[in-house]
């Protein structure tokens, strides 16, 4: 008999963890939902009056925790309290690519994941259900269920693999109707109830057709080789713009003949200056380190192809930048319209923009940063993390801005590196008029129409055309 779930904790209050437990407490209002982490500034963000200001900038998730918040849903930063009184563990913590040591630029850091299975062990006194939310390598489950099973209090543990499928800038949508819900566990007895408490959770909205259930591996793997999939459509349609610029094809006619194959489909081949965000590049290079510690060298070379395509698009983006301005940016202004790495989020990581201006500062531009999400605290941290330069230089050479035409006012060219609707709506004709002549637009992720910006006088790059 699978035991029915009333209180869930979330160990991590970052873009997984936060929406994923607004979600299940929305939907599961019997559930008391608590979402803790030591990160005290997070979570007073999390618990601000109004909920416009919470951490995870998503469409509709204000909403969602305005509507669950102190009701059932709760953010905390006492960790220990939390473990303690639930049945069901969401370990959802950051797996950054290692830094350091063997696998380091590929391995994923396992080191907060151990972390919280020591804690857990540590605190827990009755019978747990721990879930994986993090994206982990396969196996890593072996490893959470060692801990917590040789370094308990004799309590006896569940492990389940629940990997997200999330796209940022529609996680709310994607929560409310997912394709799947994917949930692996164990074969013995124990493991399928275990597995079934949680199927139960989410049949509180979603239809039992769509919860997938797998043994432990397949489900770790299932998250790592979905990703990979994704990135190796946008760097294989980046790949064919760059043939498509030299012998005169459009990528974009490129993309829609073939997107119209029902073998192939129309999603992620746009071509674009290429992909970013906390899960595609270090997915792919985890699959790769796996491949590699089991000697399958041709698997490895294959699925590293694709990060290989994706860092040349962003390397000659701004190359062509240079190139356009008479081969020199120094002493010029060049506007960057987004740095979000998508559209409806405020997530920066691996964006596209960090990796462009960092070539560019490094020729001495001055880079103006308009983004209507990210703040101007994150722009810094994002270039001084990369430690291309020190941080007073990085302050030197870029400057954040408020308003995208202040950010435009007397630049030499614009990059557009997010996709905003609101780009779209302009005053183009406004931005040209108070540019240095000639005007250039950069075209990153071809949403402004080029023809328009012509007429108007701008000289447009738009990839792959």
């Amino acid at each position: 008999m699978n035991k029915k779930i009333t209180k869930i904790c979330c160990i991590g209050a970052g873009y997984v963890g936060g929406p994923t437990m607004a979600v299940i407490a929305q939907k599961c209002p019997h559930i008391k939902v608590t979402v803790v982490d030591l990160n005290e500034a997070r979570i007073a963000a999390w618990n601000d009056p109004d909920t416009e200001n919470i951490p995870v900038y998503e469409p509709g998730l204000s909403a969602v925790v305005a509507e669950a918040r102190g009701r059932n849903l709760f953010f905390s930063t006492e960790v220990d309290k939390a473990i303690d009184e639930a049945e069901m563990i969401f370990i959802s913590v950051n797996t950054p690519t290692k830094t350091y040591g063997s696998g380091k630029g590929m391995a994923a850091d396992l080191k907060y994941i151990e972390l919280c299975a020591r804690q857990i062990a540590r605190v827990a006194k009755d019978d747990k259900i721990v879930v994986e939310k993090s994206t982990l390598p396969v196996r890593t489950a072996e490893a959470v269920k060692n801990i917590l099973q040789n370094t308990g209090n004799g309590v006896n543990y569940q492990i389940l693999s629940n990997p997200e499928f999330l796209a940022e800038g529609t996680a709310v949508e994607d929560l409310h109707a997912p394709d799947r819900v994917l949930i692996g566990g164990d074969t013995t007895p124990e493991g399928q109830s275990a597995l079934a408490s949680l199927v139960e959770v989410y049949n509180n909205w979603v239809p039992r057709e769509r919860i997938l259930t797998t043994n432990l591996w397949s489900s770790e793997l299932s998250k790592l080789t979905a990703n990979a999939f994704l990135a190796q459509r946008v760097s294989s349609i980046n790949a064919l713009s760059e043939l498509c610029e030299r012998t005169g094809a459009d990528v974009t006619e490129v993309a829609r003949s073939i997107g119209t194959d029902s073998r192939i489909g129309s999603k992620f081949l746009k071509a674009s200056v290429g992909f970013g965000g906390s899960c595609f590049q270090k997915d792919i290079l985890n699959l790769v380190y796996i491949a590699r510690s089991y000697g399958l060298q041709e698997v490895a070379d294959y699925w590293e192809q694709v990060i290989i395509m994706n860092d040349h698009q962003k390397s000659r983006f701004a190359n062509n930048i240079v190139k356009t301005l008479y081969n020199t940016v120094s002493g010029k202004k060049i506007a960057f319209l987004g740095w979000a790495f998508k559209k409806d989020t405020n997530d920066t990581r691996e964006s596209a923009a960090i990796y462009v201006a960092d070539a560019l500062l490094n020729e001495e531009a001055g880079i103006a940063v308009y983004d209507p999400k990210v703040p101007e605290s994150q722009v810094y941290f994002d270039l001084n993390y990369l430690g291309s330069r020190d941080a007073d230089k990085n302050k030197t050479q870029v400057t954040v801005f408020t308003d995208p035409y202040e950010a435009c006012k007397d630049a030499h060219a614009i990059a557009i590196l997010t996709e905003w609707d609101e780009f779209k709506a302009y005053d183009w004709k406004r931005i040209f008029d108070n540019m240095k002549k000639p005007a250039f637009v950069f075209d990153g992720r071809s949403i402004i129409d080029s023809a328009s910006l012509t007429e108007i006088g701008f000289k447009v790059y738009t990839i792959g055309k």
